[in-house]
């Protein structure tokens, strides 16, 4: 199933992305799979979700699938279809958060996701509705999005007790 949802995302990327202009949306795509790697590293041996692997043998490389794939496609999509007109915006956000928890809800039903430490779809519905704005300010303004999710990661590492203290290795 993560494989398919890569090779959807593709196919949806190289339709609707801007491919003629990828250097604009470049730092961009670039945000959000460092702030994956950042997920995957700070809450190594503790993470909050974890995506049970199907194709691929472990979550790591089902990980690497959305990092280097799915994410960065679809900032592509979302910053290069941003609307001009302002009636047209709250549709656009819906229509991203929408899929992706549409898809995570999915997940969810299938199996595909595991919840762990107070983590579930209702924060991963949070999160939606943080990362899509965080994107469009990414583009717009990178140190005030660099300023935001600071001050997320710490609000999540406070709240879910992440145990950035202790050394992965050591992590139950």
């Amino acid at each position: 199933m993560h494989l398919i949802l890569g090779v959807i995302t593709v196919l949806a990327a190289w339709r609707y992305g801007d491919w003629r202009h990828w250097q604009r949306y470049h730092p961009t795509m670039m945000f959000i799979v460092i702030g994956n790697l950042l997920y995957n590293f700070l809450t190594a041996g503790h993470f909050l979700w974890q995506l049970k692997p199907d194709f691929f043998p472990n979550h790591s490389l089902t990980e690497m699938v959305y990092t280097f794939v799915v994410f960065p496609a679809t900032a592509l999509m979302f910053i290069s279809n941003y609307p001009d007109r302002s009636n047209k915006i709250v549709g656009h956000y819906a229509r991203y958060i929408g899929v992706y928890i549409g898809v995570e809800w999915l997940f969810m039903l299938t199996d595909r996701i595991v919840y762990q430490y107070g983590w579930s779809l209702y924060w991963s519905i949070f999160f939606d509705f943080t990362m899509f704005p965080l994107l469009w300010i990414f583009h717009r303004r990178p140190l005030v999005a660099y300023g935001i999710t600071f001050l997320l990661c710490l609000f999540y590492i406070w709240y879910f007790k992440i145990p950035v203290n202790v050394p992965v290795e050591q992590r139950n």
